[in-house]
């Protein structure tokens, strides 16, 4: 079975929300606000965790880990394009690696040849927002959430000549208005399952070993480009080295064969 599932009822969980609204306000006025009150905070916080937790289904589906049986690790790299990318291209190559970016529709625009050279070495693209709003991407409402994941998929498009099928939520947050527009637009969200918080951690050593500790067949996992400390690279070369100690490959889930041989789909 294809791990890319793209959402099929986004809008399932306003009903759901409703009914359990309905049933605390019952509880309330059958047992009062001793009752009621508790349930009402943990169907909130039920709520909040759904949107913060980065592997949290309870809005829609997400992909968290390859299906099993398969062997390979699937590499994610956050946040370009980048100074970083083309060393980066590099240094999968001299690996025989292959990776999925998920890029920033802002930053693919001012460099698109950037873009095309991902695609055109053999690796995969993926959408992650138009401008990447880190500080308030969870509580984007329904117009502005459509137009960040509309326009970076409109925008890679242009450039790649093919539509990205795979999206990364910005911090990894998911509210309950990010599974309509993926739909849409085909694309199925993706987690992870490894991560070295690279994005904000300067030592390569921890950041690594953190990775190395959850790399098995089938593990997706998160890394970044661009960042400030400017060792990302470093840090991805590590990271390969580890796949290469333990004999495991790099895989791209849902390939062009899968989606029909179009490249443009």
């Amino acid at each position: 079975m294809s791990p890319h599932r793209p959402p099929r009822r986004p809008h399932l969980w306003l009903p759901l929300l409703l009914a359990s609204q309905a049933l605390v306000a019952w509880m309330w006025w059958q047992w009062g606000w001793q009752v009621g009150l508790p349930l009402l905070l943990a169907s909130h916080g039920l709520c909040l965790w759904g949107v913060l937790a980065p592997g949290s289904r309870l809005y829609g589906p997400v992909l968290r880990h390859l299906p099993e049986g398969e062997t390979g690790v699937w590499l994610t790299i956050d946040d370009g394009p980048s100074d970083d990318t083309r060393p980066l291209l590099d240094l999968l190559d001299a690996h025989a690696a292959r990776a999925t970016f998920f890029l920033v529709g802002e930053r693919a625009a001012t460099r698109p040849d950037l873009v095309r050279e991902i695609v055109a070495r053999g690796h995969d693209i993926g959408n992650h927002t138009q401008r990447h709003p880190q500080a308030r991407f969870w509580a984007l409402g329904p117009r502005q959430m459509r137009r960040e994941i509309a326009d970076c998929q409109r925008t890679l498009t242009t450039i790649a000549g093919r539509a990205p099928v795979w999206f990364r939520s910005v911090v990894g947050h998911s509210n309950p208005f990010v599974h309509g527009p993926l739909r849409d637009a085909g694309l199925a969200r993706v987690a992870w399952s490894a991560r070295g918080f690279d994005a904000v951690e300067r030592d390569t050593t921890k950041v690594v070993a953190r990775i190395d500790a959850d790399l098995v067949p089938g593990a997706i996992v998160l890394l970044h480009e661009g960042a400030r400390h400017g060792r990302n690279v470093e840090m991805v070369a590590g990271v390969l080295e580890r796949l290469q100690a333990r004999g495991l490959h790099t895989v791209l889930p849902f390939s062009a064969a899968e989606r029909g041989g179009d490249p443009a789909r």
